[in-house]
């Protein structure tokens, strides 16, 4: 690999806590006299800090696609809950790759998780290989609980960017065994058992299933899961288990799929998308365990990563339905985290993509303009909810783009997120909260 000059990483400043000032106001009761003065307290709130990160990824998700599901699911002067948070501005996505323009996942979120550009491919190491400090491991360093959920397999680039570090995002079991060993994330849920058992050990999802036969376990690293036993995790595999799950260590590892949680097709060629857990269950748990209870409650915070991988395979695909239905579930996920900001003001709350896929375009409906064929055909008509319109989708790749994606945030330090900024901001943004003690 050529060499390439390395971005410098830039850390924000800490904003500086407001002192607050008690006003005390002597107040004489016209009917009580001057012996029954009564002073009024009117102190100043101090502006909260963030204590807790939510940072929510909808892998694939453009400006695009986010204006799609604003018509599918709010209508024509609906909004989006993502898209209610005060504080929005977007991000771009480049990787600093010798071969290429457009960023992966894994590039994209090194980014992030590092505060430097590195390669297609890369999980959080410089573009010589080097290993970069990652956010999940420095805000474990700082005594937060730390936590990630994905439909994906819970291995894949953009969770594995802010707690592991590999050459090559394949290296899927190594990544699972650097999750255990080293950077301990408390709660892990997505798919990927595949990677957590030894060739032909197959745990509670079969190898070759039928609605795909190249799925079966292939680590090479041990039986994971025994050892993630040990350590003290409680494994769970079914919606059941989830719900019943105590964590009373405060570790919790479920694996809900072989590989991503959903089938990732053309429309009608066996395209699925039913999780065996849907994501706003598995948020709605993460944050319960990391919150913790009685004895085991946290009181240094968290930093939870949250990703819908569909909008991002379904795109690949060119699949429209299910893309929308991905971004219903980002949707009513973002909702969950929300709920939980609501009545803890010490939360940043982040909605983002790292990068857009399937150079979607929203447009009229018209048979005269079909602009691409095969895996590219429009799709539609899809309906604009309350009311009698309609649209269409087209499609210009299956592959990524460089189109700057949306952020939005809410909660202490959100407003930071105003304006363009490149994708290495979030780490300046993060790494203020999540590396402080």
């Amino acid at each position: 690999m050529d060499r390439i000059t390395r971005t410098p990483r830039r850390l924000g400043t800490t904003l500086a806590a407001v002192a607050a000032t008690a006003v005390v106001t002597m107040v004489v009761s016209p009917t009580l006299g001057a012996s029954a003065q009564a002073p009024q307290a009117a102190a100043a709130k101090k502006p909260a800090k963030a204590r807790n990160v939510i940072f929510i990824n909808g892998d694939g998700m453009g400006p695009a696609a986010r204006e799609a599901g604003r018509l599918f699911l709010a209508g024509l002067d609906g909004e989006l809950t993502m898209d209610k948070l005060p504080a929005g501005g977007q991000l771009t996505t480049s990787p600093h790759d010798p071969k290429a323009v457009v960023t992966d996942s894994a590039a994209a979120a090194s980014a992030w998780a590092t505060g430097e550009k590195t390669y297609n491919g890369a999980i959080s190491v410089d573009v010589d290989g080097n290993k970069l400090a990652t956010l999940g491991q420095q805000a474990k360093a700082a005594g937060k609980r730390t936590g990630l959920v994905t439909t994906a397999q819970v291995t894949d680039a953009s969770p594995a960017a802010f707690f592991s570090n590999t050459a090559d995002r394949g290296q899927q079991d190594e990544i699972a065994r650097q999750y255990l060993d080293v950077s301990r994330p408390d709660v892990i849920l997505g798919g990927g058992e595949d990677w957590w058992l030894p060739k032909g050990n197959a745990g509670a999802f079969p190898d070759k299933p039928a609605e795909d036969p190249s799925e079966a376990s292939k680590g090479t690293k041990g039986n994971l899961v025994a050892k993630a036993k040990k350590k003290g995790y409680e494994y769970v595999s079914s919606a059941k288990q989830l719900g019943k799950a105590k964590a009373k260590n405060g570790k919790l590892l479920g694996l809900f799929a072989n590989e991503e949680m959903f089938q990732q097709k053309p429309e009608g060629q066996g395209d699925v998308y039913k999780p065996v857990v849907d994501l706003p269950t598995m948020t709605t748990k993460a944050l319960d365990t990391l919150d913790g209870k009685g004895a085991n409650k946290n009181k240094n915070g968290f930093f939870l990563m949250v990703e819908e991988e569909g909008i991002d395979e379904f795109a690949h695909a060119n699949n429209a339905e299910k893309t929308l239905e991905s971004l219903r579930q980002l949707e009513r996920t973002v909702a969950v985290a929300r709920q939980y900001v609501a009545t803890h003001p010490d939360t940043l709350l982040v909605v983002t993509a790292d990068h857009e896929t399937g150079g979607l375009a929203v447009e009229e409906n018209d048979a005269t303009d079909e602009s691409g064929s095969g895996q590219s055909t429009e799709d539609g008509p899809f309906p604009i909810r309350n009311s009698d319109k309609s649209f269409t989708i087209d499609w210009t790749t299956g592959q990524h783009t460089s189109v700057a994606v949306p952020v939005t945030a809410q909660g202490p330090s959100a407003e930071r997120f105003n304006g363009k900024h490149a994708n290495t901001y979030v780490h300046t943004v993060l790494s203020d909260i999540l590396t402080r003690r």
